[in-house]
């Protein structure tokens, strides 16, 4: 009987703790995402207007892709945590980014710790 309420106590408690933990983890990393995405599509509408002026066709591909990047990033599921392709969506945002960057001849990267958080150009 003990062995069996000791366990029942043990299993609750593990539970309720379990919940905590993957609620802090959740926050956090969701926190991280959000954080990264504001990043890219921030620099994505600045980049988006300042392109507007300029209408030859280098630019025009370069518009092309940050629209692109843009409408890539307002399609990303922000309030589903269990959609299934949200790490696939992620990658794609990422890699648009970085192609995004390339063609404007600008490196970038993007850091996210504890000690510090930026976005450098």
């Amino acid at each position: 009987r003990f062995h069996g309420e000791g366990y029942q106590e043990g299993y609750a408690e593990g539970t309720h703790l379990g919940v905590v933990e993957g609620r802090k983890y959740g926050s956090l990393h969701g926190a991280k995402i959000g954080s990264e995405i504001g990043s890219y599509l921030g620099f994505a509408l600045t980049w988006q207007c300042l392109l507007q002026k300029l209408t030859d066709e280098k630019n025009s591909k370069k518009i092309r892709a940050v629209d692109s990047l843009i409408g890539m990033i307002q399609k990303f599921p922000y309030e589903d945590p269990t959609y299934d392709k949200l790490q696939e969506d992620l990658e794609k945002i990422r890699g648009k980014f970085k192609q995004v960057c390339s063609m404007l001849n600008i490196q970038s990267e993007f850091r996210m710790g504890t000690e510090r958080s930026s976005l450098t150009f």
